[in-house]
């Protein structure tokens, strides 16, 4: 029989949600600690991209589970943060998640979208729900463009985003991002936690190790920066490995002091 008292609550915050920065609307949905409406508690917030392929189990490349990753984290003790999870724009994606303009497609749309969630997602889950509001209990993430725009929130709001869940960011399509990843200056200190699998496109694996080299290199100057890099080998650009990814990285950002 399925335990189902440890499984976080789905909540469809709005299927047509306005992102007037995009001219566009996505769904918005939140998974809430499986207790949340019987306790007063505050939690951490985690903000995701590509939320079709979190949960869903008909997503047609698959999904990160990860109802049932916190399910299981919870049952051990590190369930306890609220998870928003985004939806991507289809075959707008790649150009709302690109935060610079790239010869092949135009002017990015990513800074919007960013102003989308610093100016009107956060403010209104944190008013609507029970958050921790502060930069070190405010985290953001996703996979591959996800990964790339989530690493440019991070990079470009040190005082909002505190924790950085980074699989597979699509870097090669943004050299750029390694300057500016040079120039990181965080207010506070800020954990990112970087993954990326050996048998994805050529260039994804040594383009992370370019970036975790620059990262390691600000840490030893001194830059507050705890710093996590994880490789998979074996593992491919896909929805499979990130799945397996995803609870270690929860239990580092959010529950390794």
């Amino acid at each position: 029989m399925q335990d189902t008292m440890s499984e976080p609550i789905i909540k469809v915050i709005e299927e047509n949600y306005e992102i007037p920065q995009l001219n566009a609307t996505r769904k918005i949905s939140a998974l809430l600690p499986s207790d949340y409406y019987e306790t007063d508690k505050r939690y951490p917030v985690l903000y995701l991209q590509d939320g079709q392929n979190l949960f869903h189990p008909e997503a047609p490349y698959g999904n990160w589970a990860i109802d049932k990753s916190m399910a299981k984290l919870k049952k051990e003790g590190f369930g306890d943060i609220i998870i928003v999870a985004v939806d991507h724009g289809e075959e707008e994606r790649i150009t709302e998640y690109l935060p610079y303009k790239h010869p092949r497609f135009g002017d990015g749309k990513g800074k919007f979208y960013i102003q989308f969630l610093i100016e009107k997602l956060i403010p209104y889950i944190n008013k609507n729900y029970r958050t921790l509001t502060d930069f070190e209990h405010t985290g953001i993430g996703g996979s591959s463009m996800g990964g790339l725009i989530s690493l440019h929130a991070g990079l470009r709001n040190p005082g909002v985003f505190g924790k950085m869940m980074i699989f597979s960011p699509s870097l090669w399509i943004s050299k750029i991002i390694f300057d500016h990843t040079k120039n990181f200056s965080p207010l506070q200190e800020s954990k990112i936690y970087l993954y990326a699998g050996g048998k994805e496109s050529i260039e994804h694996l040594p383009n992370a190790k370019r970036l975790g080299t620059i990262i390691k290199d600000k840490m030893v100057k001194g830059y507050h920066i705890d710093f996590h890099f994880s490789i998979n080998n074996e593992g491919s650009h896909s929805e499979i490995y990130w799945r397996e990814e995803f609870p270690k990285a929860v239990k580092w950002l959010f529950y390794n002091p």
